[in-house]
């Protein structure tokens, strides 16, 4: 257990950049498919699209905006955070202010765009790129810390959303988010003003981690890079999966939306006590311990909603998916730079982060088409339970094998 006053001096020392990671994930909030989802019907109403046809949109949205990150995402290695951020937020307002003005589909198809690209996208590749660069031995707690920006935007935020479209019209949400974009990240690039080298108390570098550091194009050829890019995308795909047609499921199932929007304070509880817990674990025990066992609780809670149809399962779901949710935001901010080192980060994260972006849109997308052809969501969510579970079983001789390079590379 980590040591209460050296946590604290970690915290002193680091609180600016810590807080700068935070407010980047809190941003992503506003292009993530929890917080877009919240006016599915609204947007479908007003556009007169289907479940499918709005899916499909979105999923065209998304994959373009996957498109572009790949293409962009190595900016993070070349210019400081401070630049990136003050391209990327102005981006993300207009995506928003786009969203409130969309009088037409293809505006309301670059509103998607811009909010997926600069949102989910750049806002959470910026700050997991930064903090692995900045950070070694003390990496998955800074990392656990900062993701509890996009658990507080999980937990405040739909809430806040509802209400204000109950109160104004749902375009009012998003002329709000705009101006939010705009003040949280001036602020964040006033906390980004300096860069930052790993600090002498964090150690030397990690051995653990390989010191010249892989390029983007080694990655693609090594074969162990895609059982685990199958793994962390996991999370990705099926929570949008799910959270995309939350109101169709409660709608099937008779449950009121007051149901669902209860059990979301369970699931960010249990999302932010296990990203702090899983952080410590990161830096203890090392992210290929973890990779094999964290997708086992999501599995098993979308096996339960599948299953039962009583309310108490959509609870059960929540518990679970935060549990595994909590420890792959810092296992995300820790397994690539400690498997395939720090120096061209930005580019091999791009390229994952653009497969998650991918995950993100496939699933609402191909559930949309799903529901349109008839296959229900109790089919869906068993047959994402049983992908966790593969998942899991695939990665467990990956990671032997990517330790038993490490070992033979230190020696």
């Amino acid at each position: 257990m980590t040591h209460p006053h050296k946590a604290a001096a970690f915290l002193r020392r680091e609180g600016r950049r810590l807080l700068g990671g935070f407010l980047l994930f809190l941003l992503s909030s506003f292009g993530q498919t929890f917080f877009v989802s919240l006016f599915a019907d609204d947007v479908r109403g007003r556009h007169g699209l289907t479940h499918g046809s709005y899916g499909a949109l979105y999923m065209a949205a998304t994959l373009l905006g996957a498109v572009a990150l790949t293409r962009t995402g190595h900016l993070v290695d070349r210019h400081p955070a401070r630049r990136v951020v003050l391209v990327s937020v102005p981006l993300l307002a207009l995506g928003a202010v786009a969203m409130a003005c969309s009088a037409d589909l293809l505006t309301l198809f670059g509103a998607l765009v811009l909010l997926r690209l600069f949102g989910q996208g750049m806002m959470t590749h910026t700050a997991f790129t930064v903090l692995g660069r900045w950070f070694t031995r003390q990496r998955g707690r800074a990392v656990s810390l900062a993701a509890l920006g996009l658990n507080a935007g999980e937990a405040a935020l739909p809430a806040l959303a509802v209400a204000l479209a109950g109160a104004a019209g749902w375009q009012s949400v998003w002329w709000a988010a705009g101006a939010v974009v705009i003040v949280v990240g001036a602020a964040v690039a006033a906390l980004f003003r300096t860069e930052r080298a790993p600090h002498p108390a964090a150690g030397s570098p990690d051995p653990a981690e390989p010191a010249a550091g892989w390029t983007r194009a080694e990655v693609l050829r090594d074969r162990c890079f895609y059982p685990l890019l199958l793994a962390t995308a996991a999370p990705a795909l099926i929570g949008n999966t799910v959270f995309f047609h939350q109101a169709h499921l409660a709608g099937t199932r008779g449950w009121s939306l007051e149901v669902l929007a209860s059990a979301f304070p369970l699931y960010a509880v249990l999302t932010v006590l296990c990203s702090v817990a899983g952080g410590v674990l990161l830096d203890r025990f090392t992210a290929l311990v973890l990779l094999p066992v964290f997708l086992l609780p999501l599995g098993g809670g979308l096996l339960l909603l599948g299953t039962v149809t009583d309310p108490w399962s959509v609870f059960a779901f929540m518990a679970l998916y935060g549990v595994t949710n909590g420890l792959s935001l810092s296992l995300f901010g820790a397994v690539w730079p400690e498997v395939y080192g720090t120096r061209h980060l930005g580019a091999i994260r791009s390229v994952v982060v653009a497969v998650l972006v991918f995950a993100s849109a496939l699933g609402p997308g191909a559930g949309g088409l799903l529901l349109d052809a008839g296959v229900g969501q109790p089919v869906q969510l068993v047959a994402l339970g049983g992908y966790c579970l593969a998942a899991s079983a695939l990665v467990v001789p990956v990671t032997r094998r990517l330790r038993a390079r490490a070992t033979a590379a230190a020696h």
